[in-house]
């Protein structure tokens, strides 16, 4: 277990107790030995815990490698503080830390602790390794609960069945026990540490939290619970109702009464972070809404489904995994999964999605955050499971047309005009800088534009913000150097800022599935005009590429103005065999290679 590991969990026991619908508790012992410095987060231990919970006890000693203690853990060396996180107007949240971590390895950190909950919703749940380079000698994970309350669970990435039993206490036991567990090992392209992590989950049959009693046995049953959360809390005052109504009344289709809407509220409203007991299910009433002209994403999306239904209009309030690296829904397993809430508005056959936080965001577009992943709509008669809109290679567009007007120095001009659709829309943040100001352009551009040395001569970035939004900038650049000179030689490498330098590594007897996770597609056409006089030594032959995974070319041509270049990539996404990698890694050095061709031209005289 300790070969080519940062850390090794000795003892891992997870112990939750159900003691009623609004009463559980949680005892956890760790025992982590730490071999080097990129194992020391183990020595750190933070308990978060707001006013439905409290941390009734918390121990921790570390010890070096023969067993003797070198600190135990002093109650003034807990820090107790606000868990501030920058963006929470509302919150509660607190948390308790301590830090065990030794100069000399290995070293092992034991802590202890329990939280008392007067709720039960959550029920934690067990990763059995945390991350790479970490094996298990021996984990616990023990649900105990009056039959009457007895949980549901699922497993991931691992067949563990737990042993069923009864406690000294007469409470029902389910126990899974782990020993001798290898670490995981990522792959490149392949799936995340969160898709392989051997994980066990539960979920409360039925539950009570500050008062709303609820069950959880289907996800009709958990949208009957939010149904209830929210009840009532849709009422606008009826000057309001008139205002929106006033907007509206001069378009004729839904979707333009909905785009007027949603920039309303863009224009009405903030976000600010609402953590305070069960105000982390429970939206703000749109009424204060309306008032104060901020709320959190629960708020916000409940003002939106009010601004609509009074002019109206139909529309769901939906429950979302947000997150570009977000686990997929659990769909067979009805459950507490979320973190973010938006609007679907049904329209015809079609479905306008709304995200609310932002002031900026284009309308309708999901993007990275949200976009193609499956969401828990809540109805009236409870809940539906829907599917957010998918970005494929022909949204997710990157088009870049440049003129490069080379000097006998070696030195160019460029004008280069590049537009970015669909999720290339977000590349490097460009979605939040096309609305900022100037000098929140000039440093993103500084920064994504892959030519070695330029000035900016000047710059303009226009925003297309619709259901596939495209930000399009446009710049004029000086190039110092573009061109190498040797003699009557000048050596260009055609492909002028969108160099592939991706080869993926190779990897023995590679055991995980090749992941794609975005589809694209990228179009570049360069005309360079060259010194009077020069003419090219050779041109290569046009360069096509073809995989499963996608599909490249690339061509040259003279003409009497100069060199025209073109380059065209577009790549799927996917889950592709395990055998397939090989082929991966020849399609993009491939690319790579063709990307770097360098021209060679000679002058007459």
């Amino acid at each position: 277990l300790k070969k080519d590991v940062n850390m090794v969990i000795r003892e891992n026991k997870i112990e939750y107790r159900i003691i009623s619908k609004s009463k559980a508790a949680l005892h956890v012992l760790e025992a982590y030995t730490i071999f080097n410095s990129n194992g020391k987060d183990f020595a750190q231990e933070i308990i978060g815990y707001d006013k439905l919970s409290k941390v009734a006890s918390f121990k921790g000693t570390a010890y070096d490698a023969q067993g003797n203690v070198l600190k135990k853990l002093k109650g003034s060396e807990i820090y107790d503080q606000s868990a501030y996180d920058g963006f929470s107007l509302y919150s509660d949240n607190r948390l308790k830390a301590a830090d065990l971590s030794q100069a000399t390895y290995p070293y092992t950190v034991e802590f202890e602790y329990e939280i008392e909950y007067k709720y039960l919703f959550h029920i934690p749940s067990l990763e059995l390794i945390p991350e790479e380079k970490v094996a298990v000698q021996r984990t616990t994970y023990q649900l105990l609960f009056p039959k009457e309350l007895t949980p549901r669970y699922t497993t991931l990435n691992i067949d563990a069945k737990p042993i069923v039993a009864k406690s000294a206490e007469g409470l029902e036991a389910l126990t899974w026990s782990f020993e001798n567990v290898k670490p995981i090992k990522l792959e490149p392209a392949g799936p995340s540490t969160s898709e392989v992590i051997p994980q066990i989950k539960a979920s409360p049959s039925q539950f009570e939290y500050e008062g709303y009693f609820g069950t959880l046995n289907s996800w009709n049953e958990f949208g009957q619970w939010i149904g209830s959360l929210n009840k009532n809390r849709n009422v606008l005052p009826e000057a309001t109702k008139q205002k929106v109504r006033d907007i509206t009344s001069h378009f004729k289709t839904q979707e333009e009464k909905v785009r007027a809407l949603y920039e309303y509220m863009q224009s009405k409203t903030r976000y600010v972070s609402i953590q305070l007991g069960i105000g982390g299910f429970q939206p703000f009433e749109a009424a204060v809404v309306d008032q104060t002209g901020y709320g959190d994403c629960k708020a916000l999306s409940n003002y939106m489904v009010s601004l609509l239904e009074a002019c109206g209009i139909k529309s769901n309030y939906i429950l979302i995994r947000a997150g570009d690296d977000a686990l997929p829904m659990n769909v067979q397993f009805p459950s507490s999964q979320f973190n973010h809430a938006v609007v679907a508005v049904p329209n015809g056959k079609d479905t306008i999605w709304l995200e609310c936080t932002s002031q900026t965001n284009p309308f309708g577009y999901m993007g990275s955050f949200t976009g193609n992943r499956k969401a828990v709509a809540i109805t009236e008669n409870g809940a539906a499971i829907v599917r957010t809109p998918t970005y494929g290679s022909k949204d997710n567009i990157q088009s870049t047309k440049a003129t490069v007007v080379v000097e006998a120095t070696g030195d160019a001009k460029a004008k280069v005009k590049t537009s970015y659709s669909g999720l290339q829309y977000e590349n490097g943040g460009l979605s939040s800088v096309v609305s900022k100001q100037y000098d929140d352009q000039k440093k993103w551009i500084q920064s994504n534009t892959a030519i070695p040395t330029f000035d900016i001569n000047s710059f303009s970035v226009a925003n297309s913000k619709d259901k596939i939004p495209t930000a399009t900038v446009d710049l004029d650049l000086s190039l110092r150097r573009y061109a190498s000179v040797s003699g009557k030689r000048i050596f260009i490498t055609p492909n002028l800022m969108n160099k592939s330098t991706y080869v993926p590594e190779k990897v023995e007897n590679r055991k995980s599935e090749v992941i794609r996770r975005m589809a694209y597609t990228d179009f570049d056409t360069v005309r360079y005009q060259l010194p009077e006089g020069i003419y090219p030594e050779f041109l290569p032959e046009p360069v096509k590429l073809k995989s499963r995974f996608g599909e490249y070319e690339a061509t040259f041509k003279v003409d009497e103005k100069g060199l025209i270049y073109t380059r065209r990539m577009k790549m799927e996404k996917g889950t592709y065999p395990a055998e397939s990698y090989n082929e991966l890694i020849d399609f993009y050095r491939g690319v790579t290679k063709a990307d770097n061709t360098k021209l060679v031209f000679v002058s007459k005289t």
